[in-house]
Order: C-alpha cells, then structure tokens, then sequence
C-alpha cells in the first residue's frame, strides 16, 4: 500500500504542482506582452488561459498533501524532522499561491479585460508594471518553496534508503 500512496502522491506532485508552477512563472511576462498590445487578442487569450491553469492545478494540488500525508501516516513517520519542515513549507507555498499568487493573476486579468472592452479610462500602457515585477517575486518564492520541499522529499535526512 505504501509504493500505491507514494506513487500516486509522486504522480500528484508532478502532474499538479508543475503545471502551476511554469504557468505561474509565464504568467508576469504575458502580462507584459498583453500590455504591450493592447488589441492583441492573441495575448490576452493567453493570459486568460495561464490563469486557468493556476487555479485548476491548484485546487487539483490538493492531492499532493492529501497523499502524503497518507504515505507518511503509513510508514509511520508523521514525527520526522524532516517531515514536518516539508509540511511547514508546504503550507507556506499554499499560502503565497492562495495570498499572493492568484489573486494578484485574477487582478491583472480583470484589468486587461477592462480594458480590451474599453471600459477602462485610463490607457493600457500606463498600467503600473511593477504589479508584474511582484507578482513574478512571489510566484519566485512559490516555486522557491516547492524546490526546497522537493529536495527534502528526495535527501529525506536519516533514510536508509542510502540517499
């Protein structure tokens, strides 16, 4: 049972945590070409699907904690060191995708809409850029948390599998 949880939290963490992470990441960049061509519905239809892919991924990342735990829970090492730092981080990448990530995407979406529909006053081209730059600085810390979760998954101290 404990190759099935793992394997199933392994395939988790790949199939959900890695699509939000690379959409994240081209996210603040299509932002900008968006902004850049204003007419262009080409690239605000990628903006608007990058920002899909954020939000499905996430809430099918889910998964991943749920399966570790259960993998955890059965090879009876809910109590390592190793394991609650990778639990802590967990959650503190939830939290700036939750906080920081999605809200700050759905933000800059709403604005782009705005204004293809021409319902904003103000020009696209005057949208303050640095919104994009801090929105790339936390999905850099979301990625940065999920790396490091990744590493300890893989070093686990006192395994005895050799690693």
């Amino acid at each position: 049972m404990t190759k099935f949880l793992l394997t199933v939290h392994i395939l988790a963490a790949i199939l959900a945590v890695g699509p939000v992470a690379v959409a994240a990441s081209m996210f603040p960049p299509t932002v900008r070409r968006a902004l850049a061509a204003p007419g262009d519905a080409q690239a605000l239809a990628s903006v608007r699907l990058l920002y899909r892919i954020c939000r499905v991924y996430a809430a099918v990342g889910v998964a991943v904690p749920v399966f570790g735990f259960a993998t955890a829970s059965n090879m009876h090492i809910l109590g390592d060191t190793w394991l609650i730092v990778s639990i802590v981080l967990t959650t503190l990448a939830a939290g700036a995708l939750i906080a920081l990530v999605l809200p700050r995407q759905d933000a800059l979406l709403t604005e782009l809409d705005a204004a293809a529909a021409g319902a904003q006053s103000e020009p696209v081209a005057t949208v303050d850029a640095r919104r994009t730059v801090r929105l790339a600085m936390f999905t850099g810390m979301f990625n940065l948390l999920w790396a490091a979760v990744t590493v300890l998954m893989i070093l686990r101290p006192g395994s005895t599998t050799g690693g």
